[in-house]
């Protein structure tokens, strides 16, 4: 049978054992047919065949995102956007013509103050900034409840995050001047006679206030979800990513979205979530039971199919109990986190159920040090070594660390577009000369034979960010940032490539082009192994396919 698509007069970065480079590649339906020479792929050509001409354009296997968040990524869309507003009159004229288009009584939810992706801003930006009153909200929607969102913390990595509700959003959460704030983290702004000003201020990188003080206000809906989910697949798909491995965990509503995506067809990014799960008040005693039931959905492999699968449990310790219940307490809602706050647990808690999932062969998955001890603890009752538990997020790996990770069989997801690239100078401010090796130490782990995979944390989304920090070792500031743990071109390309398809357990079928994978692939603006430096992060997909199907335009 002829092939359905034949690519020629390229470079086909194959990303094999061999590191092969080739001029064309073949596809039959899912799978790759052939990899080799234009005149022997286009001998293979018959009528219906689907010829591109590459023009000498690079091909690489489709990326995978170890770390994505995709899901945020299509929500802003669904919310009226603030990011061209620079003053406050700027922010009062955005809210009025939203008042103008909206039917009376209904709720205005706004997309935060601040302009995507980062939301920087000075220190006195509450005092000096575009952050309105009720007041302000008032004079240009007296008819609507209106809610200004806060930023998801970790866009910016700094406190504080500001929320602004006027008079009538206010009256509908109820919220007055008896009211007490939930939390230490969370001030209720007030005027000189106690009043609240609609102004709510928390110190904490994670919302609280759209979970208690303004659960009122609508959150996203599961339409919402899964059509900023087919948005966001679209957007991955623009810089080459074909699949996610989402190792923060996903909570029942994005999983529903993802599903929704899935039966309507339009999947276009293959997807491995972890659970977060809701253990509620469960969490005190019944949540072993619970994993139980749980394992067969979860173990192993999971449940789903090549397109979308549910695998493994995502783990964190409870080092925030009250600000967690806080938010969990808004159940099924996680806002943007679309992870679960209810997914902590104290350690003693958290032991058993890490044992039981071991001995089950359910996969875990945290981003936080501190689980290493109970990860070690769990592997002495049953060995993990072979079912490739994941740690992601780790800016320092010292050589302890490293030994320990490597013994544990662990895979190590990255987040250089903050511990390399925003965080870098700060970094090796605290570590010196003598710790700088241990800075996302790249080079250390590759050489010890730890498995890695790099995240984009969706701060942005494309993968070509980490493969330049990974090469190139800057920071945003331009200093390096521990050079000496730096890899070769060729090797990020691994990393991004067939260390994303280890990850999720699909180096058998993926990760490369070679006769027999699935045809993931994306053909690029730039050829990453030969352009500038400086232009790896800027590289895109002209051409992305997935499941040899073309989900992006061609050249």
């Amino acid at each position: 049978m002829s092939p359905t698509l034949v690519l020629h007069r390229g470079r086909i970065i194959t990303c094999d054992d061999r590191g092969d480079v080739a001029s064309a590649v073949a596809i039959r339906g899912r799978h790759i047919a052939a990899v080799g020479r234009d005149d022997d792929m286009l001998a293979l050509a018959g009528p219906e065949t689907r010829v591109v001409d590459l023009g000498g354009k690079a091909v690489l296997p489709g990326l995978t995102d170890g770390h994505a968040h995709m899901d945020r990524e299509g929500l802003r869309r669904h919310l009226p956007s603030l990011a061209g507003a620079r003053t406050r009159d700027d922010v009062l004229d955005i809210i009025a013509d939203e008042a103008a288009k909206a039917p009376p009584g209904t709720w205005i939810v706004t997309q935060p103050i601040g302009q995507p992706p980062e939301y920087p801003e000075p220190d006195d930006a509450l005092a000096n900034g575009p952050y309105p009153t009720r007041h302000d909200l008032d004079r240009v929607s007296p008819d609507h409840p209106v809610y200004i969102r806060p930023i998801w913390g970790y866009w910016r990595n700094r406190a504080p995050l500001v929320s602004v509700a006027n008079s009538r959003a206010l009256a509908l959460a109820g919220v007055t001047p008896a009211t007490v704030s939930p939390s230490p983290d969370v001030d209720i702004e007030r005027d000189d006679a106690g009043r609240p000003t609609g102004r709510f201020v928390e110190r904490t990188l994670v919302p609280i206030v759209e979970h208690t003080l303004m659960r009122a206000a609508p959150g996203f809906t599961a339409e919402q979800r899964a059509s900023g989910l087919r948005h966001a697949m679209a957007e991955y798909n623009r810089y080459g990513t074909t699949a996610v491995f989402e190792g923060h965990g996903v909570a029942g509503e994005v999983i529903d979205a993802y599903e929704t995506v899935r039966g309507q067809g339009a999947s276009t990014v293959r997807s491995t979530l972890v659970l977060s799960p809701y253990w509620g008040p469960r969490g005190g005693g019944q949540a072993l039971e619970l994993l139980r039931e749980w394992r067969t959905w979860l173990a192993r492999r999971g449940r789903g199919d090549d397109m979308l699968r549910v695998q493994g449990l995502y783990a964190e310790i409870d080092k925030d109990p009250l600000n967690n219940m806080l938010r969990a307490g808004n159940h099924p809602c996680t806002g943007w986190a679309g992870f679960q706050a209810g997914a902590a647990l104290d350690a003693g808690a958290l032991a058993p159920l890490l044992a039981e999932a071991a001995r089950a062969g359910i996969r875990v998955a945290g981003i936080w040090p501190d689980l290493l001890p109970l990860f070690e603890q769990a592997h002495r009752q049953h060995p993990i070594d072979d079912q490739r538990w994941v740690l992601g997020h780790q800016p320092v790996v010292d050589a302890d660390t490293l030994a320990r990770i490597r013994d544990l069989g662990l895979v190590l997801t990255t987040h250089t577009n903050r511990h390399i690239y925003k965080d870098g100078d700060l970094w090796m401010q605290r570590r010196g000369a003598a710790g700088q090796d241990d800075i996302v130490p790249l080079r250390r782990l590759r050489d010890a034979g730890v498995a890695v995979a790099f995240g984009s944390d969706n701060l942005p989304v494309s993968l070509f960010g980490p493969i330049w920090h990974a090469v190139a070792r800057r920071s945003r500031g331009g200093a390096s940032v521990a050079p000496g743990q730096a890899l070769g071109r060729q090797e990020a390309l691994d990393v991004a490539t067939r260390g994303g398809a280890y990850l999720t357990l699909d180096e058998d079928v993926r990760g490369s082009i070679e006769p027999g994978k699935l045809a993931d692939l994306a053909v690029l603006n730039a050829d990453p192994l030969t352009c500038a430096e400086d232009d790896i992060p800027t590289l895109h997909s002209l051409l992305t396919v997935v499941d040899g199907h073309i989900v992006a335009p061609t050249p």
